[in-house]
């Protein structure tokens, strides 16, 4: 998997869901250079992993439709 060591040193504007959890345990999309990133907000110096974007679109239509197991 790619990634750029610094996520925040990227020219990107971090979004994250509007129902994300208070303390902050969620990820944040970019898109960047034709690719989505991710980011975790506790770590926002910390690595962006890089995806295609339909790799990342697969992603959130399985989370929006319920399909992905919780981790205990």
């Amino acid at each position: 998997m790619a990634f750029y060591p610094t996520a925040s040193a990227l020219p990107v504007t971090w979004r994250k869901a509007s129902a994300s959890n208070p303390n902050d345990n969620c990820m944040e999309l970019a898109g960047h250079a034709g690719t989505v990133v991710v980011r975790d907000s506790k770590d926002p110096d910390g690595p962006a992993h890089v995806h295609q974007p339909d790799a990342a679109g697969a992603f959130l239509a399985a989370v929006a439709a319920g399909q992905l197991v919780p981790i205990a």
